[in-house]
C-alpha cells in the first residue's frame, strides 16, 4: 500500500472530492469506521497525526489517515509527519488535502519520496474528457452534446460539478442517458473562464462572444473590472510592443516580449498576426480606447463600470474586425 497521499490543487470542492475518491478506494469494502481516522479543525496537532500513523490498524488490515488543508501548517509543525515519512508504516496510508496556503517544501519532498502526488487542476482543453470520465463514475451518461454544453458552461469553475451530477442522478436516477436539453435547466449561472478566451474573442472581432465571456469574468470569475481592465490593457500592450519593422518572426517577438527561454512563444506568435492585421493606426486607436476607459471607471463618466467595459470590448471588437477584413483603421481623435 501507497504510505502517502497529497490531493495537491487550488479549487476546494476538486481537492475534496478527489480526497474522497482516494479514501473510498483504500477503504475497498472495509467498514470506514474501523478504518479510517480523520483529523480536522484548528487545533490538529500533526504530532498526534504521526502517532495515528504508527499506530496498527484494530479489527482491519490497514489504517487510513486523512489531513485537510495541510498548506496551513508550518515547516516546524510538519516536521513529525516528514519524520514518520522517513520510516512509514506498511499499514497506514496517509492522505493529505491540500489548502490553507503552499505545504511546506520538506513535506513535499517527503511524500514524493514515499508516495503519490494528485493534482486536481484541469486545463481548459483536457475539460471535456475530464467531465466525461467524473460523469461516468457518478453512473450517469451524457451524450458529446451534453459533456461539452456541461464543460463549457462550467468553465473554470469545474468544482461545481460533483454536486450538478447529484442533482442530475437524483432526477432522473442511475444510468440515465442525458442530452444537452435534459442538462441545460440544472445547469445554475454560468463559471469563470479564462482572461485568454476573451482576448481571442477579441482578436476575432466576434464581438456576441466577447462580451458574452466578459460577463463571465466580471460575474462566474468574479473579477473586478479594474482586473479585467488590466488584462486587457496588457493584451493592447503586446500589439504595441511587437509593431515594429524590426520584428518580423515568432522568435523576435517573443524577446520583445519579454518570454524567455524554454517558455512557449505561441503568445508572441498570437500577438505578431494581430498587430500585423490590425496595424499601426488601428494599435494607436486601441491604446486611446483603453486609456479613456481606464478615466471612465475612476470616475470621468457615470456609467456603469460594465457598460465601460463592454464599450472598450466592442470597440476593440471592431479593430478585430477590421483587421481581418484589409483595410487598416485610421489613427483618430480620442471620442472625448
Amino acid at each position: 500500500m501507497i504510505s502517502v497521499w497529497l490531493i495537491d490543487g487550488d479549487d476546494p470542492a476538486l481537492v475534496a472530492d478527489e480526497l474522497r475518491r482516494v479514501v473510498a478506494g483504500l477503504v475497498g469494502d472495509a467498514d470506514r469506521a474501523l478504518v479510517v481516522e480523520e483529523f480536522s479543525g484548528d487545533e490538529v496537532d500533526l504530532a498526534a497525526v504521526a502517532d495515528a500513523c504508527q499506530t496498527p490498524p484494530f479489527l482491519a488490515d490497514r489504517r487510513v489517515v486523512v489531513v485537510r488543508d495541510i498548506g496551513r501548517f508550518t515547516t516546524e509543525q510538519v516536521a513529525p509527519l516528514v519524520a514518520y515519512l522517513d520510516n512509514p508504516l506498511p499499514t497506514t496510508a496517509l492522505v493529505l488535502g491540500a489548502g490553507g496556503g503552499r505545504a511546506a517544501t520538506k513535506l513535499v519532498a517527503a511524500i514524493k519520496a514515499h508516495g503519490h502526488v494528485v493534482g486536481t487542476a484541469v486545463t481548459a482543453r483536457a475539460a471535456p474528457g475530464w467531465v466525461r470520465e467524473r460523469v461516468g463514475r457518478a453512473g450517469l451518461r451524457l451524450d458529446n452534446e451534453a459533456s461539452a454544453l456541461v464543460a463549457t458552461h462550467l468553465g473554470e469553475d469545474l468544482g461545481r460539478l460533483p454536486s450538478l451530477l447529484e442533482v442530475l442522478a437524483a432526477a432522473y436516477g442511475p444510468g440515465a442517458r442525458l442530452g444537452a436539453g435534459d442538462v441545460e435547466p440544472y445547469l445554475g449561472p454560468a463559471g469563470g473562464v479564462a482572461p485568454w478566451d476573451l482576448t481571442d474573442a477579441i482578436d476575432a472581432g466576434d464581438n456576441d462572444k466577447a462580451i458574452t465571456t466578459l460577463h463571465r469574468l466580471l460575474e462566474g470569475g468574479e473579477r473586478h473590472p479594474l482586473v479585467v481592465l488590466a488584462i486587457l490593457a496588457r493584451h493592447v500592450q503586446a500589439w504595441l510592443r511587437v509593431d515594429s519593422p524590426a520584428i518580423s518572426g515568432e522568435a523576435a517577438a517573443a524577446e520583445a516580449l519579454g518570454i524567455g527561454a524554454g517558455r512557449s512563444t505561441f503568445p508572441a506568435r498570437k500577438a505578431l498576426d494581430a498587430a500585423s492585421r490590425i496595424g499601426s493606426a488601428g494599435i494607436a486607436e486601441a491604446v486611446g480606447l483603453v486609456a479613456d476607459a481606464e478615466l471612465d471607471l475612476k470616475g470621468a463618466q457615470e456609467w456603469p463600470p460594465e457598460l465601460v467595459l463592454e464599450v472598450l470590448v466592442a470597440r476593440l471588437c471592431r479593430l478585430g474586425r477590421l483587421g481581418r477584413r484589409g483595410p487598416r483603421p485610421r489613427a483618430g481623435a480620442r471620442r472625448r
